[in-house]
């Protein structure tokens, strides 16, 4: 497993019955997670003293619990600043488990000794946008949705790289790869996060295990002549780690480099546990 630990701002501090509770800077939060199955005493302090617990319901969704908790707040990991919220469906706009992929491409943007072109699909907030613009990246920045798109600009800003070679696009993900293949635009490397479920902004039905090894194949096809990486990342329970190292294998195969696919999780301060967080396949150029 490869474990999100250089974090010093986020911590996983207990998880128990369907929960976990976790530090963001300064602020506690309880939130849902179904990886948690265990039952076992909440002996610590946090779960009564948290600022917001999110509760889940039992006919779908849920709503925020709040205590004494900011509209907006900071995060930071190394240079990169975060800022966070509480919004739908549990999230605070980070998914701090993805800091192990950020520290993995970092270096080979950074020793590529030559320009390197990244694009990222389903770029949600920007963590991988950041990460690879600050190792000297140019990046295409790839989201249906506007509103993340211009939190990932704020992102930006706060990290000092509002002048950073970015481009933010506000696009359903397949038509745009669609359409950079018909220009004959080509990327050192591919970065995806694709949901489970979602839609594009005209109302695109996007479900994982129907489109996204199509997704794959396309994007293969933008990769230059000498890529340096094709990182995806997997939330869904059904793509397991070989699954990620078959498409890249499949979709790569003329490519020459190597493929390592793992669970990707969270230490737990409180029991030294890690905490699963579903799965990422990496393809490193040699």
């Amino acid at each position: 497993m490869w474990i999100a630990d250089n974090w010093k701002d986020y911590e996983v501090i207990d998880c128990s019955s369907g929960e976990k509770l976790e530090r963001w800077a300064d602020y506690i939060l309880v939130r849902p997670d179904p990886q948690v199955i265990w039952d076992t005493p909440k002996t610590h302090k946090g779960w009564k003293q948290r600022n917001g617990h999110y509760h889940r319901s039992k006919k779908g969704g849920g709503e925020w619990e709040f205590f004494d908790l900011p509209q907006q707040w900071d995060l930071h990991y190394g240079s990169l600043t975060f800022h966070l919220k509480p919004f739908r469906f549990k999230h605070t706009g980070l998914f701090p488990e993805q800091a192990v992929n950020w520290d993995w491409f970092g270096p080979k943007i950074r020793t590529a000794g030559r320009p390197v072109k990244v694009l990222n699909l389903f770029a949600y907030t920007g963590g991988a946008t950041l990460a690879a613009a600050s190792a000297g990246a140019s990046v295409t920045h790839v989201d249906a949705s506007k509103g993340m798109v211009t939190w990932a600009k704020e992102n930006a800003i706060a990290s000092g790289l509002a002048d950073a070679p970015i481009r933010w696009i506000v696009d359903d993900c397949v038509k745009f790869v669609e359409r950079e293949l018909r220009r004959g635009n080509r990327y050192d490397a591919v970065i995806m996060d694709p949901p489970s479920y979602g839609r594009g902004p005209k109302g695109e039905i996007w479900k994982i295990e129907d489109a996204v090894y199509p997704l794959v194949k396309l994007c293969a096809q933008l990769l230059s002549e000498h890529p340096l990486f094709f990182l995806i990342n997997s939330y869904t329970t059904g793509l397991q780690p070989a699954v990620l190292t078959y498409m890249l294998g499949t979709e790569l195969n003329n490519k020459k480099g190597r493929i390592e696919a793992q669970e990707i999780g969270l230490p737990v301060s409180s029991n030294g546990l890690i905490l699963p967080c579903g799965a990422s396949g990496r393809w490193e150029g040699l």
